[in-house]
């Protein structure tokens, strides 16, 4: 899955206006670190393949991990020092510039396009018998994990070509100013992948993700992959990498752990209140569904007969559109689930209108 603070769109790809005049410099101390060991090239040479080398708070945290699990210090410290900083991490971890508007119908044509609707009819006849066998399991229907995969690597086609190490290494020590530092979440994620790394007896420098450290067609970060990823096909190994099955059961114990409720749909239509203070007040728990049917009614939303004879809560989901007028659905506790995978109703939504093209296709 992809990282999100608060939300980074899943797409491997970030778009080339983001990138121009983005061009940042070594870090200080990373620089320092790397002439002090002979390591650093000249800038125009290669400046992405900079070792981090022996750097002081690197190798304290080698010690710490390998400390807390019992693991080689020689080990750690070998691997942490062949870490690059990647400069391109850095880039496309920043926020959209300021004043960028968010678009659901531009951001929708990204994922629901028929490169992604081929491929993932061609994924669903493949995996059909893992994915009716996730639904039993889980509860979560096939479309709902064709629509995930679909949008975070379009099945396997776009699966990061960062080297996770890299990655994490890069967002853990050396996180942009700019933006709600989150180093010591990337740190945490470093040290979930060197235990990953030992687990699954995989050489750490090999494995490749996304530029936040996502691992695989789920795009799961490391801790994501030890705390849901699930050996589905029984051979003794999880492997998100090259395994549709393990992926595929993955994806679907994730929202079964976030309360996905089987049958449930995931949102309804719905007509926002005309009143502003009424559609604020809805607004208010943003994603979270805190409502019941009968409450969105007397606020003045307007819902069809399905959505009014649910036992459940809504959440009244707005969807901005550029300078177009909004789109609002009323969420359920699913919508919210698959939310939890991405903390973005814009990802919710492409991923279920993705799922259901696919599953129209077939």
């Amino acid at each position: 899955m992809t990282f999100d603070v608060p939300s980074i769109p899943p797409a491997l790809k970030i778009a080339t206006a983001l990138m121009a005049g983005l061009a940042l410099s070594l870090p200080a101390t990373t620089m320092a670190a790397a002439k002090k060991k002979g390591t650093a090239p000249a800038a125009a040479e290669a400046p992405d393949l900079v070792t981090y080398g022996q750097r002081d708070d690197l190798m304290r945290f080698a010690d710490e991990v390998a400390a807390r699990h019992g693991l080689d210090p020689a080990w750690t410290r070998d691997t942490l020092a062949r870490a690059r900083f990647v400069p391109q991490v850095v880039r496309y971890i920043m926020p959209p510039p300021a004043g960028t508007a968010k678009n659901w119908a531009l951001y929708r044509s990204r994922f629901v396009e028929p490169l992604r609707v081929r491929a993932g009819s061609a994924f669903w006849k493949a995996n059909e018998a893992w994915l009716r066998l996730a639904e039993e399991r889980y509860g979560v229907p096939p479309e709902v994990v064709v629509g995930i995969v679909g949008v975070e690597s379009i099945y396997g086609q776009q699966m990061g070509n960062f080297r996770v190490l890299d990655a994490l290494t890069t967002l853990g020590f050396d996180f942009p100013v700019g933006r709600k530092d989150r180093s010591a979440f990337f740190r945490d994620e470093l040290e979930s992948y060197l235990l990953l790394a030992r687990r699954e007896g995989v050489e750490p420098l090999a494995m490749k993700g996304s530029y936040a450290g996502a691992i695989g067609l789920p795009q799961f970060m490391p801790s994501s992959i030890h705390r849901y990823g699930v050996d589905f096909d029984g051979d003794g190994r999880i492997d998100l990498q090259t395994n549709s099955a393990d992926a595929i059961g993955s994806v679907a114990h994730y929202l079964a752990q976030f309360g996905w409720q089987p049958g449930l749909p995931t949102h309804f239509p719905v007509a926002a209140p005309v009143d502003s203070s009424d559609r604020a007040a809805l607004l208010g728990p943003d994603i979270v569904p805190l409502f019941s049917p009968q409450e969105f009614t007397e606020r003045g939303a307007r819902l069809d007969d399905a959505a009014l004879a649910l036992p459940g809560k809504l959440a009244l989901v707005e969807l901005q559109n550029g300078d177009a007028a909004p789109s609002y659905v009323a969420g359920t506790t699913n919508f919210y689930a698959i939310t939890r995978y991405n903390w973005s109703s814009y990802y919710a939504l492409a991923v279920i209108e993705l799922g259901q093209a696919v599953k129209r296709a077939r």
